[in-house]
This record gives structure tokens, C-alpha cells and sequence, in this order.
């Protein structure tokens, strides 16, 4: 019996994926198998089929948006009858449709043979059109890779249009020949159709001067998101710095005991995501959503922490971050940020987050502007360590300096406070064993 394969609901936020299929209409698959890809603008998935059988009708094309719980592919036996399911995902496409794709095919046949005449007659003079030739030594093309379709084997405009969409060029000499410019060995030494190929092969191919490449799903939602912040924000950002021997020293000896205490690895980002976390308790206003008519403002702190992956800045949720100890923190983040780098993390973790803290001191930033994650109203971007003095006594001594670099919104937030909440979060990391007693 044939059944139906829907597209899977990532996530309650999901209303549609795009979809990138891995079979074709008369596979057959086994259970397991996989039928297709599909992503939604911050993950993507695959889709094991639920049965062996014949793939009967795909309802879908590659690269559509196509609406969660929709029927996407039919599976079942060869000459099973699959017209229900074609009623629920579209019928047939019109007759209208197949005389497109035939007319569309036609020149792909012309061209088969064409290039079969070509190289049966290649002693032929080559024949193309003034209009065609001024296009094609105007835009520097190959008239080698030409595949006539004017009367009597002439090249025409149309056909060095598809020289230039296929980006097939050559170099001003070589495309002396094309005038006559090169030495033939057709009757009275005209420049063949076999010259042409000969010439072509003997130039490197020029360099394209640029490379066209589609923007993916994710880029996209990020587009949208910074656009949307940075337009409708009062954004403003303030710089500090504190003295980071001490967790430098706590971090140490952490390592140290890794192995003893069986602790997960404690990075310098997870000590400052502890202190935000903690420090936020007593900032309200930038541990909360700006919503226009009003502010919404939370009990909890859910960390986004900003990662870097192959599709682009995905930003995970560390929920509930006020009430994780350090060691729950730092698996947290590792698995949060795994999840996130292997592009199958569930939609729902990477929403509702509170605050973003961004990690740039990895790549030796030491100050930035984070953009801030609409509806947020603030973000932490955490720089790299550098090396400064300052005056204790009578001498100077020096000391790691990290920098911190907090952007708030000012439409609900105003500078003092935002900068008390800075002032108040170096400190944290500098008495930071302290912190770890509260």
C-alpha cells in the first residue's frame, strides 16, 4: 500500500523547510534510507524513509519552501494508483508544461547535433552573423564552444548569448582568429571549425572575474535579524576592561584537577557566562525583552551564547544559567555548541534566550560592537587578553587585561545603568572566588 512521507516539524517556531531531495522518481529505497534533506533557516536535517519500496512521485522540487506536514513524496509499489495523494499535493502539471519541457529539450538535441556535425564537416568554414560576431568579440567569447541553430549552420545572436551565460571566453588573440587572424586549413587557408577547437584548447581559459553564490538559508535569517536590530535599535556600546589574574588562576588550577575531580574542561568563556549570569540577577533591565508598549522582564537568565559554524553565527540557549553550577555550565556549552556546529540542533534551542553573550578573544579582537538579538535588550562581547600596567604603591606592575564590550539598547536601557551592570561584572571577575561562595 502506498504511503505518503510528510516534512517533518522542527521545533514549534517551524512553519516551512526547504527541501533537497536524495532520491528520484522510481528508486528504490530500504527502510532507513535516506530521502531527503531538508533546512530550516538556522538547522538542517534528514529524512529516513519508513519503509522499503519504490519511490511513485516526488510533490516537491528541489529548493522549495514547502510547509511543515506537508506531503512531500509517495512510496510503494510500481503501478500502485497514487491519485489520492496527488490530490493532496498537487495534480499532475498540465499538458501545457510538457510541451515547455519538450520545447526545452529541443536544444539540447540541437545541440548533440550540432556538435555531432561539427565534427563531421569540421573542414566547414565556420559561419556566424555580423551582429553575433561584434557580441562575441566585444565580450571576449569562445566561438570555438559555439553550437549553431541559424540557417544553413550559421552562428547567430542567440547562440553566443549562451557562450556568455556559460561564461566560455578567450583571450583577445585568440579571438583574432575568429576574424581571420590565425592561419586556417580550410580552402584557401579559412579558419575551421577544427582550427578553432585546436586554438582553444592551446589558451588557458581566462579567470572568471567573479563567482556568484546563492546565500543560504541561515544567512539569510541572520540578514533579517542584524537589519532588524540595527534599524529599529538606539544601539550604543561601552568599552572596559578588568584585571583577569584571577581567573587565569583559578582556571589553572581547574586544569590542574580536571582529571581528579572529574570536571568537564573550564574555559574562560564559561567563567564569564557564569559571572553574567550571576550579575544579571541584579540588572533587570538588561536581563529582559524591549516590546515596545512594554518591557518584559524575566526571572530566569538564559545565556544565547553566539557560535561559529560552517552555515553561518547560530546563537544556542543556555537556559536557566543563574541556577547551573560552573561544571554544568561548561558541559552545557560544549554540547550546546556541538549541536549547533553539527547543523542538526533543534529549532527550539536556539530561541528564547534572554542575553547573548558573543566570544571574540579567540581570534586576538580586542574591542568590537556586538549587534544585539531583537527582542534583547543588551549583548556582552568578550575580547582577548592584553598585556597592561597600573600603579600599586610606589611602582607599576603588569597585569592581563580582558576587554568586555557591552551594547545595549538606549530605548530601554539609559548609560548609567548599563554602565553600573559593566562595572559591577569586572568586578565579579575579579574577586571571582568570591562569586563562586555566593
Amino acid at each position: 500500500m502506498a504511503v505518503g512521507v510528510i516534512m517533518p516539524r522542527q521545533g514549534q517556531s517551524v512553519e516551512s523547510c526547504i527541501i533537497e531531495w536524495r532520491v528520484k522518481e522510481g528508486d528504490t529505497v530500504k527502510e532507513g534510507d535516506i530521502l531527503f534533506a531538508y533546512e530550516t533557516d538556522k538547522a538542517s536535517f534528514e529524512e529516513e524513509s519508513p519503509a522499503a519500496g519504490t519511490v511513485l512521485k516526488l510533490l516537491a522540487q528541489d529548493g522549495d519552501d514547502v510547509p511543515c506536514l506537508d506531503t512531500v513524496l509517495v512510496l510503494g509499489e510500481s503501478g500502485e494508483d497514487i491519485s489520492s495523494f496527488l490530490k493532496e499535493g498537487g495534480a499532475e502539471e498540465p499538458a501545457e508544461n510538457a510541451t515547455e519541457e519538450t520545447a526545452e529539450a529541443q536544444p539540447v538535441a540541437k545541440e548533440t547535433a550540432a556538435s555531432a556535425a561539427a565534427t563531421a564537416l569540421d573542414a566547414d568554414i565556420t559561419k556566424i552573423s555580423p551582429r553575433a560576431q561584434g557580441i562575441a568579440d566585444r565580450q571576449g567569447l569562445d566561438l570555438s564552444k559555439a553550437v549553431p541553430t541559424g540557417p544553413n549552420g550559421r552562428i547567430i545572436e542567440r547562440d553566443v548569448a549562451v557562450l556568455a551565460q556559460k561564461g566560455y571566453k578567450v583571450t583577445g588573440a585568440a579571438s583574432g582568429a575568429y576574424r581571420g587572424g590565425a592561419q586556417g586549413s580550410g580552402l584557401g587557408g579559412a579558419v575551421t571549425t577544427r582550427d578553432l577547437s585546436a586554438l582553444s584548447a592551446a589558451v588557458p581559459a581566462a579567470v572568471p572575474a567573479y563567482t556568484d553564490v546563492k546565500v543560504s538559508g541561515v544567512r539569510k535569517a541572520i540578514a533579517k535579524s542584524m537589519h532588524a536590530s540595527l534599524s529599529q535599535m538606539a544601539q550604543l556600546t561601552h568599552q572596559s576592561s578588568f584585571d583577569a589574574t584571577a581567573i587565569l588562576a583559578y582556571r589553572k588550577r581547574i586544569k590542574e584537577n580536571m582529571e581528579k575531580l572529574s570536571l568537564p574542561n573550564i574555559t574562560l568563556n564559561d567563567i564569564v557566562i557564569y559571572a553574567v549570569s550571576r550579575t544579571l540577577k541584579d540588572h533587570a533591565d538588561l536581563n529582559a525583552h524591549y516590546l515596545g508598549d512594554f518591557m518584559r522582564l524575566f526571572s530566569s537568565v538564559n545565556i544565547g551564547m553566539a557560535v561559529d559554524t560552517e552555515r553561518g553565527l547560530l546563537v544556542p540557549t543556555l537556559f536557566g544559567a543563574d541556577k547551573l553550577s560552573l561544571a554544568d555550565i561548561a558541559a552545557k556549552t560544549k554540547e550546546l555548541a556541538a549541536a549547533a556546529q553539527s547543523g542538526k540542533i533543534s529549532p527550539d534551542l536556539l530561541s528564547g534566550s534572554t542575553f547573548t553573550v558573543s566570544n571574540l578573544g579567540a581570534f586576538g579582537v580586542e574591542m568590537f560592537t556586538p549587534v544585539i538579538n531583537p527582542p534583547q535588550t543588551a549583548i556582552l562581547g568578550v575580547c582577548n587578553i592584553t598585556y597592561r600596567q597600573k600603579k600599586v604603591g610606589d611602582s607599576f606592575v603588569t597585569y592581563p587585561a580582558m576587554g568586555l564590550s557591552l551594547t545595549y539598547d538606549h530605548r530601554a536601557v539609559d548609560g548609567a545603568p548599563a554602565s553600573r551592570f559593566l562595572k559591577d561584572l569586572c568586578a565579579s571577575l575579579e574577586t571571582f572566588d568570591i562569586l563562586l561562595a555566593i
